[in-house]
């Protein structure tokens, strides 16, 4: 007897779903061949559309009898045909299946879902997402307006001497906020002078009035382009670091132990940082002005054949130091921005390390919403008051 090898491959056993209706009310759903996940699987929406068609169903039955072999996949199959019973409050009868895949079942509905593990897309009506946003927005801008008053009670309680902090802390924030961002500051400083040089001399030449340069680099830094980028850049470094500094202390639970302890979070914490920012801004602003007009002038005197001298006295009789100080004083306002945006966006940190990001980043985007504001709010009154 001789063995001959057949050439033709083997057909592995497939998925096979089958629907009988022994009766109106009942359906009954064959399993059959292999029903794991490599062998790909038939879709849920085929019971689905068995309740579509015959909408009395009352009592589903299986028959695996034919089953060769499962997995998961059968488990996430019948667990999903489960819900669906349940939507057309039908009676499910699960004495058809293999005794292992009841136990794995009833195992996996004897623990409860935890709720949010598992998304799912939710269609609500608009007015009401609309009233749920509302409503978030609402209670977001009550724990801000709270923030704000107890930081504003904190500074009214450093001016009665009734607060203490270390006084280590406090220098080690202000050197932060100094002289480490001179590097950065100096070089965006710079660029913005040239920037606007280069701007206003593409003009001003078809004129013959690129003297005017000077005028329009010193009064574009003097009253807002220096406290505007200085309050933007230190929103990215040092706005984004309080947010990390005390979000990560949240997570430790290092707040928590303060308050324990018997000290306030906000003047132990916040208060030094809300100081540190507000005093070294406007210094930062001043110094970043120079380095506008330096920029300007290196525009001025390489590019349009203007004399030192010439630029410098154009600058002198252009500026004031009421232009200077309208600058400080936007400077001064942006750095309590900065500061409380990041120690609130810090104090409001969820406890897991991706929170501490997400607090870095909103702090980030609330810094530089409300520079803009203050800029605009602080520009219309300038302009009410002539000056």
């Amino acid at each position: 007897m001789a063995l001959v090898n057949d050439p033709r491959p083997v057909a592995p056993p497939r998925s096979i779903l089958g629907f009988s209706h022994p009766t109106q009310t009942t359906l009954h759903v064959r399993l059959a061949g292999s029903w794991r996940l490599a062998d790909g699987l038939p879709s849920v929406r085929d019971v689905q559309q068995q309740f579509t068609e015959s909408p009395r169903i009352e009592r589903v039955t299986f028959d695996a009898t034919a089953l060769s072999a499962w997995d998961t996949g059968l488990l996430t199959f019948l667990m999903q045909s489960f819900a669906i019973c349940d939507q057309h409050r039908a009676e499910v009868d699960r004495s058809g299946l293999p005794q292992g895949v009841q136990r794995l079942l009833a195992l996996a509905e004897a623990v409860p879902e935890r709720q949010g593990v598992r998304r799912t897309e939710m269609r609500v009506a608009w007015l009401n997402h609309i009233g749920e946003r509302t409503l978030a927005l609402g209670e977001a801008m009550v724990e801000a307006m709270t923030f704000l008053g107890d930081a504003c009670l904190a500074f009214l309680r450093l001016l009665r001497g009734q607060i203490q902090f270390r006084r280590k802390d406090f220098g080690i924030i202000l050197q932060d906020c100094s002289a480490r961002a001179l590097p950065i500051v100096s070089l965006i400083s710079f660029l913005v002078g040239l920037i606007l040089a280069f701007v206003g001399a593409v003009q001003l030449q078809q004129f013959g009035a690129q003297i005017y340069v000077a005028d329009l680099v010193g009064l574009g830094m003097a009253r807002e382009m220096g406290a505007m980028m200085t309050g933007i850049i230190m929103a990215g470094r040092t706005g984004a670091a309080f947010a990390a500094q005390l979000g990560t202390m949240r997570v430790n639970e290092e707040i928590d132990a303060l308050t324990t302890m018997g000290f306030s979070p906000m003047d132990f914490l916040v208060l030094p940082r809300m100081l540190a920012l507000m005093t070294m801004l406007p210094l930062l602003c001043l110094y970043a002005d120079f380095m506008g007009i330096l920029g300007g002038l290196v525009v001025g005197v390489g590019m349009l054949d203007l004399e030192l001298a010439q630029y410098v006295n154009e600058s002198l009789l252009a500026l004031s130091l009421l232009d200077f100080g309208l600058g400080l004083i936007k400077s001064a306002v942006y750095g309590a921005v900065i500061a409380i945006a990041g120690c609130y966006r810090g104090m409001q940190c969820g406890n897991s390390s991706a929170a501490v990001g997400e607090a870095a980043t909103s702090a980030v985007v609330t810094s530089i919403v409300w520079i803009v504001v203050a800029s605009a709010i602080l520009t219309v009154i300038y302009d009410a008051l002539g000056l």
